[in-house]
């Protein structure tokens, strides 16, 4: 039997993969906003979208007080095509940060990749040896949390380098699409090829699951990073940033 084509999601279905695998605690509307209480777990789980094509600057008000009362900034995702709600915040005084690019390939891209030298260890959860990893690169016990609170399938994954804990990972799947949250190599280890390593191992998991995309997120001014993805051979599939201002 001939391999499936793949075909390549699209941007709006990467975004929902984010909040599938990476949820907010919940999601609750707003005029024609999206809010999301994160509860701590980052901006991805804690950002307004937007989700009509019209809007007023009432409603950006009115999702920002919102927010503050649910304890968090007033913080928005602008996706591509949303140029209008990037000026109408940009003209309330809210600035833009974070630029981030969306990565997908096929599944088989990455699980041919050579696993010669990966020890790894796949945990439904959390374990002690990958929180510490997390804690030094700022993944606190809040974001861990979401990782807890993600649907299955799901797994942690630790790295080891010279029989020591080097890195960890997060990948959840959402409709056949595994996406990856949380790669850390700690300090020591780093510009080994353990990154690498464990994205290839983490694909071969995602396989076993069925899932036939693998994708990731990353900041856009991250050259080597979204370097080393398209010379993988990663499709580059969509971009969005974030707008914040401290009151409402």
């Amino acid at each position: 039997m001939r391999d499936m084509i793949w075909e390549c999601p699209s941007a709006e279905k990467l975004m929902q993969v984010v909040d599938a695998t990476w949820p907010a605690a919940q999601q609750i509307p707003c005029g024609p906003f999206m809010l999301r209480d994160g509860q701590g777990g980052g901006k991805r789980a804690s950002s307004a979208s937007l989700e009509s094509t019209r809007f007023t600057d009432t409603d950006i008000i009115a999702a920002a007080t919102a927010m503050h009362d649910l304890s968090q900034p007033a913080l928005f995702m602008i996706r591509d095509g949303e140029e209008h709600l990037d000026q109408a915040l940009d003209t309330l005084g809210y600035r833009s940060f974070d630029f981030v690019t969306l990565f997908a390939s096929p599944v088989k891209t990455l699980t041919a990749l050579d696993k010669k030298d990966l020890f790894a260890l796949a945990a439904p959860e959390p374990i002690a040896a990958m929180a510490e990893i997390w804690a030094e690169a700022g993944i606190g016990p809040a974001r861990q949390n979401v990782m807890r609170r993600t649907d299955d399938p799901k797994s942690c994954f630790l790295g080891r380098l010279n029989d020591t804990p080097a890195g960890a990972a997060f990948v959840g799947i959402f409709s056949k699409i595994a996406m990856v949250h949380a790669l850390e190599i700690a300090e020591p280890h780093r510009r080994q090829g353990l990154g690498l390593l464990m994205m290839a191992g983490m694909a071969s998991w995602a396989e076993t699951q069925n899932a036939d995309t693998f994708s990731l997120v990353v900041l856009s001014d991250n050259s080597a990073a979204c370097g080393l993805y398209r010379h993988l051979g990663m499709t580059e599939v969509g971009h969005y940033h974030y707008r914040i201002k401290e009151n409402p």
